[in-house]
């Protein structure tokens, strides 16, 4: 079932309403820019070799890394999750 904007926009709003401001942010990476290209930052890097080490060893997040800079931290998740599934 193909899931309109309509329903995009009531769901959102449904549970802003519920959850207040919960909600929104568990919805907020659904939102962001995915176009950022982190290809060259050594986080990124750094996330997409533990990535693939844990696809290869079948390990779900093995090693939970947290940054100072939340710049770091997204490149870091971006190259462990195209690491992971790629």
């Amino acid at each position: 079932m193909r899931l309109n904007l309509r329903h995009a926009v009531a769901a959102v709003a449904l549970a802003a309403g519920i959850g207040g401001g919960a909600a929104l942010a568990v919805a907020a990476p659904f939102f962001q820019d995915h176009d950022q290209d982190y290809s060259k930052n050594s986080k990124y890097q750094q996330g997409m070799r533990e990535g693939q080490d844990d696809r290869a060893h079948n390990k779900d997040h093995s090693k939970k890394r947290h940054f100072k800079k939340d710049e770091d931290q997204k490149a870091y998740e971006s190259g462990y999750q195209k690491g992971r599934h790629a």
